[in-house]
């Protein structure tokens, strides 16, 4: 199927209260722009300065979410117009990205990456990391940043289970959260292979590349 045909798919089968980023990482502006024209606007990007270029070339009205591991030293250069930042996996980069909001004197809305998988190649704080970095004064001190929710990554596996069981934790997680922080109320899980999973297990965003795109180029 097209892109067209593939992004009006996932739209059709997905619950409306579930918001389908379309990971664009390394695909060419004329394919953004295919899925643009549908109506979709929710956009992912990996890679900062690849991020940067899409921002200038494309569309203005494209909500960009950063999806990637960020590093403090660059998000000066998405401060200015990113949507939404998932990955935060720190608390210093956290004060980062308040810094540069200030700079550029907006809030940036910001998604707090949880490690819930059981291999050790994925980013993310802890349950109690969260509500450390949460309940401290110096976060309560940090005005240029919004925390919306949570993201995270499964396992790399094919044991639906194991998936499942690690969305549901987090799903808990997140509710029991929310009841005393009501800005908390996205939970961003699931991508192409499991996003089926993690829309029953109680995701509101889904990251998909490869069933919108196709397969990720390697030589870009």
């Amino acid at each position: 199927m097209s892109i067209t045909q593939n992004i009006l798919h996932l739209k059709n089968s997905i619950p409306p209260t579930v918001t389908l980023i379309a990971v664009s990482k390394t695909k060419p502006n004329a394919f953004i722009l295919e899925a643009y024209e549908t109506g979709h606007r929710h956009f992912g990007e990996n890679y900062v300065q690849e991020l940067a270029d899409k921002y200038q070339q494309l569309p203005k009205d494209i909500n960009w979410h950063f999806i990637g591991h960020l590093q403090s030293n660059k998000v000066k250069h998405i401060a200015s117009f990113v949507y939404l930042i998932h990955g935060v996996d720190s608390f210093s980069l956290l004060k980062e990205i308040n810094k540069q909001a200030l700079k550029n004197n907006r809030v940036i809305n910001c998604l707090l990456q949880i490690y819930i998988a059981q291999e050790e190649t994925k980013f993310g704080l802890s349950f109690v990391e969260v509500e450390t970095i949460l309940n401290s004064t110096e976060f309560k001190e940090l005005k240029n940043i919004a925390i919306k929710g949570f993201m995270a990554m499964a396992s790399n596996t094919k044991n639906e289970e194991q998936i499942r069981k690690e969305f549901k934790l987090l799903n808990e997680f997140a509710k029991s959260f929310s009841s005393s922080h009501s800005s908390c109320s996205i939970l961003s899980i699931g991508m192409s292979a499991d996003y089926k999973i993690a829309i029953h297990e109680g995701s509101t965003m889904i990251r998909i590349g490869s069933s919108i795109f196709g397969e990720r180029d390697y030589s870009m």
